[in-house]
Formats: C-alpha cells, sequence, structure tokens
C-alpha cells in the first residue's frame, strides 16, 4: 500500500516543517516562516495568511494535520513517524503514545497495526526495519515484553485511550501508582526532572515522560478540553502530531488536504443522495428496496470482474423516550416481520454490540446487510460497505443525521466501480421539517471536513404538496 498523492504532499509538507525546525531551532518560529514562505505574512486586518503558531504545549512542537473523514489519516501518521524520527537524533529512544478518544477505535488501531497482513502494520515493518512493538495500557502495566533494552531497539507505540490517561476511574489511575513490574527503568533515568511530583519513580506515567514520546492524537478536536491539554502535557512530549477533519481554532495546521483530493483519489462516496420519504414505514421500505437494488447490482459487477460488496443499511432508530417511537427492537421486529433473516440485522448501541463477535464486516461469510443504531456509531466505526443512512425520527422532527453520516462515506476499495449508483453513498429520511435536517446533513459534511455542498435532494413530501396545489 502506498501513499497517494495528496497523503504524500502531507508527507512532504510535514518533512518541510521539520526542516525549519532544524534551522531555526524553536517550533514556533519555524511555524509562523513556514507559512510565511509558504503563502506570505499572517495579516491580523484581514486574517490572511496562516495565524502564528499556538504554544499549547511548551517544550514541544505541537502541530496539525487536516485530512477528511476516509482520508486516510491512520496510514498518513504511520508514514509521518518514519519522517517525524528522522528529523531527531537517531539515538532517541523511539517511544510513541498513539491516543484515541473511543474504545472501539482503540481496538480498530491496535488490530490494524498489529496484524503482519494489514496494510499499515506493513508500512511500519518497511519503514522501521521489522523492529515495531505494539503496546496495550495492560501490556505497559504488566511490563510484558516491555523494559528498557526492548524500547531502545525498536519502535514502541503504546496506544492509549484518552480515559486511560485523565485518570478519573479507580482503575484507570494504575498509570500514576508504584508498579515493581517497571522498576528497571528507574536506574535509566539521567535526570529527575521529568518525574511528577507525588508520583513513585516506577509509576507507568513516570516511564513514560523518561522516554520524551512523539504522540500522535487521532481525533484531536476531541482532546481540547483543559483536562485533555494537562493530559498532553503530562505525557512530557517530544513532538505531537494531531489528526482531525475538523481541527479547532488553537491548532497549529501544518498541512491540510481539501475535500476534492479524496473525491479525485475515489476514497470517498459522494455525492450523498438525501430521500425525503412520506412516513418511517416508507423509509424502511425504501432502504431494503435500495439496498436490494445495490447488492443486485454489486453481483453483477463481481460477475463481470469486479470486487465484492455486500451494500449494508444503517438504521438510526430513536431512544426509547415515548411508546410510539421506532426503538431499535421495534424496528427488529419489522424487519423480521418483513421477511428479513435474522442473522443479516445486528444492533450496535451504547448497551448492546452485536457487532464485537464479527471479525470482519467485508468477508464473503459475513451476511450482515443491517446494522440498527441510535448515535453508537457517530465515530471511530467504518465499514465501506455501508452505503445507506435510513434516520427513523419522527415525522414532526429534524433528522439530527449529521454525528453518523461519515460511517457511510468511506468508498470500497478506494476505486471508482463500474455501476455509478455504488459511487453514492444515501440518506432517507421522513420529516416534515426537512429544511433543518438538510442543514442537518450540511453540517454532517462539514464535521467529516467537507464542504457541505455535497448532495443530492429528491423531497417527496414537496412534492406532493406542490400536485396538491396544482
Amino acid at each position: 500500500m502506498e501513499l497517494k498523492s495528496y497523503q504524500q504532499k502531507v508527507i512532504e509538507n510535514l518533512e518541510k516543517y521539520l526542516e525549519y525546525v532544524q534551522k531555526h531551532k524553536n517550533v514556533a518560529t519555524a511555524f509562523n516562516q513556514y507559512w510565511e514562505d509558504k503563502i506570505g505574512p499572517y495579516n491580523p486586518l484581514d486574517n490572511t495568511g496562516m495565524q502564528p503558531y499556538k504554544n499549547n504545549i511548551p517544550k514541544s512542537a505541537h502541530v496539525c494535520i487536516k485530512v477528511p473523514t476516509a482520508g486516510g489519516k491512520t496510514f498518513i501518521a504511520v508514514n509521518a513517524l518514519h519522517s517525524i524520527f528522522s528529523a531527531y537524533d537517531t539515538s532517541k529512544t523511539k517511544a510513541v503514545i498513539w491516543l484515541v478518544p473511543w474504545s472501539n477505535l482503540l481496538q480498530q488501531t491496535v488490530n490494524a497495526l498489529s496484524n503482519p497482513e494489514h496494510p499499515y502494520r506493513q508500512k511500519l515493518n518497511a519503514l522501521f526495519n521489522h523492529k515495531v512493538e505494539i503496546y496495550q495500557k495492560e501490556d505497559l502495566l504488566q511490563g510484558s515484553n516491555f523494559n528498557p533494552t526492548i524500547v531502545k531497539e525498536q519502535l514502541s507505540i503504546f496506544v492509549l485511550s484518552f480515559a486511560s490517561l485523565r485518570a478519573r476511574k479507580k482503575e484507570d489511575r494504575k498509570v500514576y501508582q508504584e508498579n515493581g513490574e517497571l522498576a528497571s527503568f528507574v536506574p535509566q533515568y539521567t535526570n529527575r526532572k521529568h518525574l511528577l511530583a507525588d508520583v513513585d519513580d516506577t509509576a507507568l506515567i513516570n516511564v513514560i515522560r523518561s522516554l520524551h514520546p512523539v504522540l500522535v492524537v487521532d481525533e484531536s478536536h476531541n482532546a481540547e478540553s483543559d483536562l485533555s491539554v494537562d493530559m498532553l502535557k503530562n505525557l512530557n512530549p517530544s513532538f505531537i502530531l494531531d489528526l482531525t477533519a475538523t481541527p479547532k481554532d488553537n491548532s497549529n495546521i501544518v498541512s491540510l488536504v481539501p475535500a476534492i483530493e479524496l473525491k479525485k483519489e475515489h476514497m470517498v462516496k459522494l455525492p450523498v443522495i438525501v430521500y425525503n420519504n412520506h412516513d418511517k414505514t416508507e423509509v424502511i421500505n425504501n432502504a431494503l428496496h435500495l439496498q436490494r437494488k445495490l447488492e443486485n447490482l454489486a453481483i453483477k459487477q463481481e460477475k463481470d470482474g469486479g470486487k465484492y460488496i455486500r451494500p449494508i443499511v444503517l438504521f438510526q432508530a430513536q431512544p426509547k423516550t415515548k411508546n410510539d417511537n421506532t426503538t431499535f427492537e421495534k424496528l427488529k421486529e419489522q424487519l423480521l416481520s418483513l421477511g428479513i433473516p435474522e442473522n443479516q440485522i445486528k444492533i450496535k448501541t451504547a448497551n448492546i454490540d452485536e457487532l464485537k463477535s464479527i471479525p470482519d464486516l467485508q468477508s464473503k461469510d459475513c451476511e450482515v446487510r443491517y446494522i440498527i443504531t441510535i448515535n453508537a456509531l457517530k465515530e471511530g466505526w467504518d465499514c465501506p460497505f455501508a452505503y445507506i443512512l435510513a434516520s427513523l425520527a419522527d415525522k414532526s422532527s429534524a433528522v439530527d443525521v449529521e454525528q453518523i453520516l461519515g460511517r457511510v462515506l468511506r468508498q470500497p476499495y478506494v476505486q471508482k466501480h463500474k455501476a455509478f449508483q455504488l459511487n453514492l453513498s444515501y440518506v432517507l429520511t421522513a420529516s416534515a421539517k426537512f429544511n433543518d435536517t438538510l442543514q442537518s446533513i450540511v453540517e454532517g459534511l462539514k464535521a467529516s471536513g467537507f464542504s457541505g455542498n455535497e448532495h443530492r435532494v429528491s423531497d417527496k413530501m414537496t412534492e406532493e404538496k406542490n400536485k396538491q396545489k396544482l
């Protein structure tokens, strides 16, 4: 797996900034000069140019890469690690903390970086001479294959959640507790300046601080609170790389990818086709009909030499607030009554996760075609086979779809498909407040790093009203 042209440009931008750091020996001066040479000086009167460097984490370079949803942020970061460590003294310990905001994204990241068959791990092995080890919090606390000698000889990536370092829960405070399993690191401390006050020398947090790690902050827009900034400072990082589709105002953007680049590289299913139906029953029936239509196109395409695709519908059910709401249980019953086999339906909510037991939704052996959720898929979950978002809000409501719209944008196999319908994504609603719903879709596209104009509309309610007027 090689970098797309826009991804290569991101790496080149990062490497250019690192050259400026080496030249100026100051991360802020380097950032400001990098952008001034690129697009001219910053003018606060008309806000042209790039705003000056924000020194969020003192003594650490802290930059951001802006990449829209489905743009391959993880693969960019994998390649960026080699660029970052190449810019430093080669004797520096290659320790990386890869921070993620949610447990499902943590496991997804661990699996991708650990699996020797996965392109991400294969790229890491190629870049770091097969000397790579992936750790989770439990591995580190137990000292499992984790000691000063091993760490000096390899790239060590610690995949951790924000929660495990914010230390609010008792089980998470283990990071800050005395730990005899890590005692071998203490004699290696060259000085004691890095040690946190009132924290034992052997605590994992002090071991991490002694390594002066590089931080990769995935979905970094979730790490902007004071608590999160303190978390980053506590890690004593040498370099912080933020990854996000929607940088916050205090981000130091070193490279940004225009959404059109993803479309050109067939990374996303755009435009989004939006159908507003008369009622929830029509949404369900049309979602089933559209799924069958897309699957028949996919079957024909595969027979003609194309790749296997099994289009999936994401049903956005309603939370349990009223008796007449379409909850996930009622929706499943309705699908079963329409003849959908139970093995094709899975529920994914905050409390129920029937996807957990499925190793690969894209496998030919997998039967899943319908996933019922509320907002549990809002971020950190990706399946390119997800084509249709069918939202079942009350007809009198604006449909709140922006949180999970990004889940249907990723293009299977990152290629243009022969059947044009397989290059699009679909949203089905039944909302009398359709203009508000459209705004929700626009906001969802923007939250994924797009302009908000990448949608087409068919509103059956409005069409019916216009006919009645005639």
